[in-house]
């Protein structure tokens, strides 16, 4: 069998210099431990340490000033293993970890679509006896992983200053964008999410990424969603204008809702400009609905109550029960755009399939998040998914730019 090309040395970009990556190996069993310290040598890694136990890991990492891959057996001491390896990767002893065990399927299924592990980059599993060939995928991962770490270093963002913001807020800076959600079955526009955009003098177009974080921490949310609210009523009126009418979404945190002021503010900004509640669809990601107090759970149904349409947005990514999905008065679920990436893997049609059959059983509408390809877009329309969005479909424009979007002869509508 021709092995994958595979070099242990890799030329640094950034640095210039040589460098091999070094390896523990955990592994309780004497014969299994020699074998992959054997295979490795093999490969042309030098710097190997190993350990039958997570003590020894751990005192000869920290004699070593750390190691780059520990190559683990979870064994009979899975729970073990796994604080060994929270400690290492919470105190930066080491950048990446392999396991080599024989799991059970459903554990492997899971283990093999994590990117990290207890702070760790997860490298893959390596089952037993481990196959050269694997093991040099293994390295060859992280190699590439660490090339492209040092082309494209992670940006270090400076927070926002409350001032900064404040000032922003005041002179109406933060723009809403919209993203048309079509009907893939036909094409035509079924509404439009508004996103915000931070059009900063000194640092640019600024995306939520880049100063959401400030915007909470110093409670200025909900002065930020009502000038978007406010930009959004001013584009349904220009559409009103020209014999149009579009549902707009809005995302909302769920602790906006545990008082009532932003609930009397939709209601007033519903009446002043004359739209009926169906108008506005309020998005609130699937992870803030745990535990949410009595207040939010109120405020929910009142907005419901308006005849504003709820949506659980990132659904798959949090932990929300199928008691809560029934106890809540959501209408929509929007599936997360990272679930449907591979569309062509089985396990991702068995997730989509299951996630429009739990849908239709709630008679709750389903929308996709990030059609990012005709592929995709070919696949979710085979599942039976009606409703998406993502930059395959129409990607997020100024008010200014939608509405003449909209108004193109050409245009889905």
């Amino acid at each position: 069998m021709e092995l994958p090309e595979f070099s242990p040395q890799v030329i640094g970009r950034v640095t210039g210099e040589m460098y091999s990556p070094s390896v523990l190996v955990l592994e309780d069993q004497s014969f299994q431990r020699g074998a992959l310290v054997k295979a490795l040598q093999h490969l042309g890694i030098n710097d190997i340490l190993q350990a039958d136990d997570s003590e020894r890991a751990m005192a000869q990492i920290s004699r070593e000033g750390g190691v780059d891959i520990v190559l683990c057996d979870l064994g009979h001491s899975a729970v073990n293993r796994l604080e060994f390896l929270a400690r290492v990767g919470e105190n930066g002893m080491v950048r990446a970890v392999a396991l080599c065990s024989e799991l059970r399927p459903e554990l492997r299924r899971a283990v093999q679509q994590m990117t990290c592990l207890s702070g760790l980059q997860m490298l893959g599993v390596l089952n037993k006896p481990t196959q050269l060939y694997a093991l040099q995928e293994i390295l060859n991962r992280y190699s590439r992983r660490r090339l492209v770490a040092e082309i494209e270093p992670s940006p270090h963002y400076r927070l926002p200053s409350e001032e900064d913001v404040r000032r922003g807020l005041a002179l109406g800076e933060f723009k809403a964008w919209f993203q048309p959600k079509f009907n893939m079955k036909t094409a035509a526009v079924a509404g439009a999410e508004a996103l915000v955009r931070w059009e900063h003098p000194v640092r640019g177009l600024l995306l939520p990424k880049d100063f959401l974080a400030a915007v909470l921490a110093y409670d200025l949310i909900d002065e930020m969603l009502k000038q978007l609210l406010e930009q959004g009523m001013g584009l349904l009126n220009a559409l009103r204008r020209c014999g149009l009418g579009l549902e707009l979404a809005f995302n909302l945190h769920a602790s906006q809702l545990a008082r009532n002021d932003l609930t009397e503010h939709v209601e007033h900004l519903l009446k002043c400009h004359d739209f009926p509640g169906s108008t506005l669809l309020f998005e609130v990601a699937e992870n803030g609905l745990l535990d949410i107090p009595r207040t939010t759970r109120e405020n929910l149904l009142r907005l419901r109550m308006m005849g504003c349409n709820l949506s659980i947005d990132d659904f798959g990514m949090g932990f929300s029960s199928l008691t809560l999905l029934c106890q809540l008065p959501f209408n929509q679920l929007k599936l997360d755009g990272q679930l449907v990436r591979s569309i062509e893997d089985p396990r991702t049609q068995a997730m989509v399939t299951s996630t429009v059959a739990l849908a239709r059983a709630l008679n709750m509408s389903l929308v996709i998040e990030g059609v990012a390809s005709q592929v995709i877009r070919d696949g979710l329309l085979k599942m039976g998914c009606s409703f998406g969005q993502g930059f395959h479909l129409a990607r997020p424009m100024e008010a200014q730019r939608f509405l003449q979007w909209l108004q193109e002869p050409d245009s889905p509508t």
